[in-house]
């Protein structure tokens, strides 16, 4: 039944599309942003590997949107080999797009679940800890799984921390990652319009903020935002 629903959905929104409306989940609840609770960080641990292995084949990253990101990179980082790292990245797709099609990236990616070690380019790591062979190794992170985390200020203090001093942390942001959709299995939820002010109350005058909008073609037709965050240097 869940199957018929999601693909009378899809359908509706394909002929939605075409007068520029789309059929997507609304914030009644007036709250601006969400995290759920766990009872301890095992629970935090365990669901997160369960629904991995349960999406493990499912890709959320969209190869125009990693299209606009390396258009970014390319245009900003002057270096002949981009070094990345894409955090909760499942089964591995957004880094190894970034590495197969240009050959002047070098790009890892993390997950939480064992299952990692299945992937080409993927290591075992919960992306809220601190390696300090990563510590200003990398010219960008990215990732479309802050939602996943059940504390994102910490997560991206360490990961603006992983960037090299002209690199950037680019998080991408849909309304699947606003508050009606956080929940157990995605604890963090923010509403795009209140994420770059929440930012600013994490990280203060340290960062700057840029914002890319674009289309999530392969989820329909969902407005994307990619929020580019840069360390401010103290100098």
């Amino acid at each position: 039944m869940n199957n018929l629903i999601i693909l009378i959905k899809n359908l509706i929104n394909k002929l939605l599309y075409k007068f520029g409306y789309r059929i997507s989940k609304v914030n009644n609840t007036g709250e601006l942003v969400k995290i759920y609770k766990y009872k301890d960080y095992e629970e935090y641990k365990n669901t997160q590997i369960f629904y991995n292995k349960k999406k493990i084949d499912k890709i959320w990253a969209d190869e125009k949107t990693l299209e606009k990101i390396i258009l970014f990179l390319k245009k900003n980082i002057q270096s002949e080999k981009i070094k990345g790292i894409c955090h909760g990245s499942r089964n591995g797709f957004e880094q190894n797009y970034f590495n197969e099609s240009k050959k002047d990236f070098d790009v890892i990616g993390t997950d939480i679940s064992e299952t990692a070690k299945d992937y080409k380019n993927s290591i075992i790591h919960d992306f809220h800890d601190e390696k300090k062979e990563w510590l200003n190794s990398f010219d960008f992170v990215y990732s479309n799984s802050l939602d996943q985390s059940f504390d994102p200020k910490t997560a991206l203090s360490v990961w603006l921390n992983q960037i090299k001093e002209n690199g950037y942390v680019i998080i991408e942001h849909s309304d699947q990652h606003g508050v009606v959709s956080s929940g157990k299995m995605d604890p963090f939820g923010v509403e795009a319009n209140f994420f770059p002010y929440l930012l600013s109350e994490w990280f203060g005058h340290s960062i700057s903020i840029e914002i890319i909008k674009g289309v999530k073609y392969n989820k329909n037709n969902a407005p994307v935002f990619l929020f580019i965050l840069k360390k401010i240097s103290k100098n």
